[in-house]
């Protein structure tokens, strides 16, 4: 009979899978409840796999039997049967694996790949394997080996199993198996999301110091020395390392550092000391000077560090007094001469200066706000994706350009949209396509009759409208020209023509985009009345106040869907024309249909609202699906680069 002594470790076939094959049972098993999660194996049986806990006598002279009159085949002897190559005996007396690396082992995890009729084992320290194995166990039978808090259904139980905990105890990389990437467990990202956290003026401040540690104990330089090389290299630390060993004293001097970092800085009270800002001179004047050597009085340093900090908002790049040297003052000399408040305000403008100097973080534009958003979207990548972002204080906003939420379009085309309705463009348009120019001396003319007899009253030119020839070669087809139009004359009118459709179209788009943000206003209006119209439906219903939440997820949904439509309409208006324009209207329309009958079921009177509430969820739910569709799809377009527009951007 072979030693299976520390089976349940080091075996590569799980004695119950032996067991179930030898009375002709081939299902598979999912893990009981009395099994601790040491046990599961992600090779046998699929993702549902486990050993078993530590075994009774009974049960190993069991399975040795079983084991013995099993035919000696390759695939048992595979499944069954250590090799005596990989494994060896310790001085307990246990089997135990060779500290090397088995030819099948992925070299990207802990657990060797698995063979027909075999499964494989996490390779465990002797540490783990102490803590995991109980001292003593009390299995004297089969029946006590069940009993343990289950019962024989769970054997079979394959759907029983909670996938997410299988791998708590062996770490976050643990897959439990899956081939799939753990992504798909989690919840997938919409193609217009993209990936961001909120970070508090802690979270920043804790970023700073961790980089300038660990800038200052790769470079053997004080923390503060540090912080000034990294504000320098704008908190870049692989590409200001690399200038650090390569040029170390260019790199300081450019920073305003130095090379010299003798002594302390203190104040130092020098008699016979005459300031040289103040012209002061006195035997107990205290005095301040940093490494530079360049000294003044106490007094006037202050005054200066003050005007810098409070009037100048100056902070990272804070020089030396002396006009001629151009080293920076840093927190430890600026601590010891300005008060309190001045110190914390310093610090505010250090935290600013570092949100500002870093791509990836910007501040939540929201007034008031402290917040900043960390978001890894790339200049360059402006073009395929718009990066909206929502802080803790609730407010959306593009990541690229810190405007107002303006899904779906892009950066580039919100900026060209926003520039064509506030300069005069659409002026010279409506010029263009209501006027004309005299033929003659060019003046801008306008219409004011029916008469398509026209005279400049600058140059008293005589002129036909309609073909912008001479009035006198049309004798006295004076109301309606019939004349072959000259290629002067046709230019013009295609000019006009053109111009007015451009107006026309313009407006089409201007006017919807300008009516939803009309709409979004008042329905801003109406949200912040929701709270007193929640309070008087709870009152007249009966319904408790989280029954009338109903009506705040509804003003939300319509703010955010009335955001949506309206640049919609300037993203449209960028588009040429192409099957996917007519599918994004399709969804565009489908969007409006339903706000628009969510907005008018919102307004109704309160006593009302109570037998809508069924139908106001429902239009609210339908209302978030549409805009999900909506902007996952013009996201994808986007992404992929199959939008055709009308302009270079």
């Amino acid at each position: 009979m072979p030693d299976i002594t520390g089976i349940n470790k080091e075996v590569t076939g799980c004695v119950l899978c032996v067991v179930s094959r030898k009375r002709g049972l081939d299902i598979p098993i999912s893990r009981p409840a009395f099994f601790s999660r040491q046990h599961i194996q992600p090779a046998c049986h699929g993702q549902n796999a486990f050993t078993t806990p530590p075994l009774t006598r009974k049960r190993k002279a069991a399975a040795a039997t079983l084991v013995d009159n099993e035919p000696k085949t390759a695939a048992t002897k595979a499944s069954v049967a250590l090799s005596p190559a990989a494994t060896t005996t310790s001085s307990s007396g246990q089997l135990s694996r060779k500290k090397q690396k088995p030819a099948d082992q992925d070299p990207d995890t802990d657990f060797t790949l698995a063979t027909p009729g075999s499964f494989s084992v996490p390779v465990r320290s002797k540490e783990e394997e102490d803590i995991d194995t109980p001292a003593s166990t009390s299995m004297e039978s089969d029946e006590d080996f069940m009993s343990v808090g289950s019962s024989p259904d769970d054997f079979l139980d394959t759907q029983g199993s909670d996938v997410e905990s299988l791998g708590e105890d062996f770490g976050d990389d643990f897959d439990g198996g899956f081939s799939k990437d753990k992504d798909i467990i989690a919840t997938k990202r919409k193609p217009y999301e993209v990936e961001f956290s909120v970070l508090s003026p802690e979270d920043i401040d804790r970023e700073q110091n961790l980089q300038i540690n660990e800038v200052s104990s790769i470079l053997g330089l004080p923390p503060e020395s540090s912080a000034i090389l990294l504000r320098y290299g704008r908190w870049n630390r692989e590409k200001l390392i690399e200038s650090y060993m390569d040029h170390p004293e260019k790199t300081l001097e450019e920073a305003g550092l130095g090379t010299n970092f003798d002594g302390t800085p203190h104040t130092e009270v020098i008699p016979g000391f005459v300031c040289d800002i103040c012209c002061e001179d006195g035997d107990d004047l205290e005095t301040y000077a940093m490494r530079c050597g360049h000294r003044f009085c106490v007094d006037c340093y202050r005054h200066y560090l003050r005007q810098k900090i409070r009037e100048e908002g100056e902070a990272a790049r804070i020089e030396c007094p002396s006009d001629s040297c151009n080293m920076i003052v840093d927190s430890k000399s600026l601590g010891l001469l300005v008060t309190d408040d001045l110190k914390e305000r310093y610090h505010a403008l250090l935290t600013r200066t570092y949100v500002d100097d870093k791509d990836n973080l910007k501040w939540c534009p929201a007034p008031n706000c402290e917040y900043a958003i960390d978001c890894p979207v790339k200049q360059r990548d402006l073009r395929r994706i718009v990066p909206t972002v929502q802080c803790d204080c609730r407010h959306y906003f593009c990541f690229g350009c810190t405007l107002n939420d303006h899904q779906p379009a892009p950066c580039t085309l919100v900026k060209m949209w926003l520039k064509k309705c506030e300069d005069d463009s659409e002026t010279a348009n409506w010029i263009s396509a209501n006027t004309k120019e005299c033929p003659r001396c060019h003046s801008t003319i306008e219409k004011n009759g029916g008469c398509n007899h026209m005279t400049c009253r600058k140059c008293k030119h005589e002129f036909c409208w309609m073909c912008m020839g001479l009035w006198s070669e049309h004798g006295t087809s004076w109301y309606n020209c019939n004349r072959y139009e000259e290629k002067s004359g046709s230019d013009a009118r295609s000019a006009q023509a053109r111009s007015r459709a451009s107006l026309e179209r313009y407006l089409h788009y201007y006017n919807r985009y300008a009516n939803h943000e009309q709409s979004a206003k008042l329905d801003k209006d109406l949200y912040l009345k929701t709270e007193k119209k929640m309070t008087s439906l709870q009152s007249q219903s009966g319904l408790s106040w989280i029954e009338v939440q109903f009506l705040d997820t509804a003003s939300q949904a319509l703010q955010q869907c009335r955001q949506t439509l309206k640049w919609t309409y300037a993203f449209a208006y960028y588009l040429a024309r192409n099957n996917l324009t007519e599918i994004f209207e399709d969804n565009q329309k489908d969007l409006e249909m339903a706000v628009e009958s969510l907005s008018e079921m919102f307004e109704k009177p309160v006593p009302e609202l109570a037998n809508l509430k069924v139908d106001i969820l429902d239009k609210t739910a339908y209302c978030n699906k549409r805009r999900v569709i909506l902007l996952s799809d013009t996201a994808e377009n986007l992404k992929n680069g199959e939008w055709s527009f009308n302009v270079e951007w």
